[in-house]
């Protein structure tokens, strides 16, 4: 059994978070870094929750897929100009955007994601609206903070376009967005116990598009006139099913099938697939792709069809820094609800993973409540994705990244700690 004595945060249970955080921190939950700052982060998420529920479900109520986020980005550059942020649109790419904030000379560079995509058909079905205002939260409250504090430094909210399939964070990464930031920070939602923020890793994942090429022929007349590329998909397919078998459990392999102009009474000459191939680091999804690859080009042998394979993308694993995840750990525990290290998007993959091994980072995942089998890619989490009590869970997993934020500004032995972290990290996966 969770700590909150519930598997699963379903719709029908207690959702009376701000009780639940008013008895934590009546219990003494006040063993934090300068709690005088978390106070102002509260307040200043609190007075912006109105506004944060307006534009969350404005994004939500309009979706738009991987590269054409163009209302989302509007919205959001207008949101931060309007909040006191210096906002350059069409940052490197066309829907992705930054606001910045600086006071003072000197400090360090907060660097915080929003990310704004929806899927296909089912819209927001990943809970891209929070984590778009989340990132908004954690920069406003920060900001504010440093206000009232009079703390030097600089925050860089980075708008992030098509983590849904579309690697805008590897693309921004290469562009030099994230060059001049200490730590970045966000979050995502997804399943799990009652007012828990995870801190699970996730998988990495190579995606691959495979086409088959044969004759066409009269389906019936001559059949044998034909090389049929639909046949050729479909074995590659069961191959795949039948390696399902002899893959580690923390392996995934899925895909799908696209068509061109197929009729039943003509012998396909053309097939197309799409496989996503996940494993806990890169280097083992790539060696379990290396098997796939063997059934992509074994099924093309058997149906006489030519066969192009062509891996183009990949997501790398999360690497939870240590020292920010230990401190995040702390504030929820104090002041907010629950930490675990078994929900999140562990059996997921993000672009973020990429960030993370290049500087200090750190991507909680955060439960809101969703029916049974209503997870992360259903209609049912769409529906999640916009309820109160998801953007309650939202503003409390932000108040605590905000607290993290702040004590890498005002805190030297923290960050060295957030570094040395971060270094001992690639010591330990080789360094990549």
């Amino acid at each position: 059994m969770t700590p909150t004595g519930i598997e699963i945060w379903r719709p029908d249970d207690d959702h009376d978070l701000e009780e639940l955080a008013n008895s934590i921190q009546q219990k003494g939950g006040m063993n934090v870094y300068k709690p005088e700052f978390l106070d102002a982060i509260d307040v200043s998420i609190d007075s912006l929750s109105d506004e944060l529920r307006t534009l969350s479900l404005d994004i939500h109520d309009h979706p738009e897929l991987k590269y054409e986020e163009i209302h989302a980005h509007d919205v959001l550059t207008s949101f931060m100009s309007n909040h006191g942020f210096s906002v350059t649109p069409h940052h490197h790419l066309q829907t992705a955007w930054v606001a910045t904030y600086t006071q003072g000379e000197g400090g360090r560079t907060i660097g915080i994601n929003s990310e704004m995509d929806a899927l296909p058909g089912i819209g927001h079905a990943c809970g891209h609206n929070l984590i778009a205002i989340s990132g908004v939260a954690v920069a406003c409250a920060i900001k504010a903070t440093m206000e009232k504090f009079a703390i030097n430094g600089k925050i860089v909210l980075l708008g992030t376009p098509a983590e849904e399939g579309g690697n805008g964070k590897d693309v921004l990464l290469s562009k030099g967005a994230y060059d001049e930031m200490d730590i970045c920070l966000m979050c995502h939602p997804a399943p799990g116990p009652r007012s828990s923020v995870s801190l699970s890793s996730s998988l990495a994942l190579q995606r691959t598009d495979v086409e088959y090429f044969g004759h066409t022929a009269h389906a019936a007349l001559s059949p044998w006139e034909g090389q049929n590329a639909l046949d050729a998909a479909v074995l590659a397919y069961n191959n795949i099913s039948l390696l399902r078998q002899q893959v580690k459990p923390s392996h995934r392999i899925h895909g799908v099938f696209h068509g061109k102009e197929w009729t039943p009474n003509i012998i396909p000459d053309y097939a197309k697939m799409s496989w996503v191939v996940r494993g806990p680091t890169l280097a083992e999804a790539k060696e379990t792709h290396r098997r796939v690859r063997a059934c992509f080009e074994a099924a093309a042998l058997a149906t006489a069809c030519k066969v192009m394979i062509n891996p183009y993308a990949n997501s790398w694993d999360l690497r939870q820094n240590k020292a920010l995840g230990d401190e995040l750990a702390n504030i929820v525990k104090n002041r907010y609800g629950y930490i675990d290290y078994e929900y999140g998007i562990a059996g997921a993959s993000t672009d973020f993973g990429h960030v993370t091994y290049a500087l200090p980072a750190l991507h909680p995942g955060f439960s809101i409540p969703t029916v049974e089998n209503g997870g992360n890619h259903t209609h049912a989490f769409t529906d999640a994705a916009r309820t109160i009590q998801a953007h309650k869970a939202c503003l409390n997993v932000s108040k605590a990244l905000a607290g993290v934020g702040v004590r890498v500004l005002t805190d030297e032995a923290f960050t060295k700690d957030v570094k040395e972290a971060h270094e001992e990290d690639k010591m330990r996966r080789g360094g990549e």
